[in-house]
């Protein structure tokens, strides 16, 4: 699906600002400016879909660029939620994954329904084999 015309996607993750504003927008625990500014620099690949200035979605990698890569920030402003801008970033993500990540293990973490956004690309669920696990350092 096709991006509407007033919509622009640019290769290149947001400003932190913008990245902090929109995961809490978007439901997505918040981060710290001192994290966010630390960690986007060392982004592999991230999309930022663009309404004029206005960041509206965004998508990053993560990773060691050839054997592990992870999707994180897959987020999207709740007045856009539902008309497939989840889609196009991760469209582009998997666009520039099968250019440059051949043979790369890819994980995610997919809260709630997200999971039937990422199997359109190819992601399947792991579990019993291996269960993913998180801890927040603090």
């Amino acid at each position: 699906m096709p991006l509407p015309a007033s919509l622009q996607l640019y290769p290149v993750p947001p400003t932190v600002e913008e990245y902090r504003q929109l995961r809490v927008l978007a439901g997505l625990s918040p981060k710290s400016l001192e994290a966010a500014t630390l960690g986007l620099p060392n982004t592999v690949f991230g999309v930022s879909i663009r309404d004029g200035e206005r960041l509206v979605a965004m998508g990053r990698l993560v990773g060691d660029r050839g054997c592990f890569l992870q999707v994180v920030d897959i987020a999207v402003v709740p007045d856009r939620q539902g008309q497939g801008l989840g889609k196009a970033v991760m469209g582009a993500l998997d666009v520039w994954l099968r250019a440059n990540a051949v043979g790369a293990y890819v994980s995610l973490i997919a809260d709630g329904q997200a999971h039937r956004l990422y199997a359109q690309f190819g992601f399947a669920q792991t579990a019993p084999k291996s269960v993913g696990m998180a801890k927040v350092v603090g």
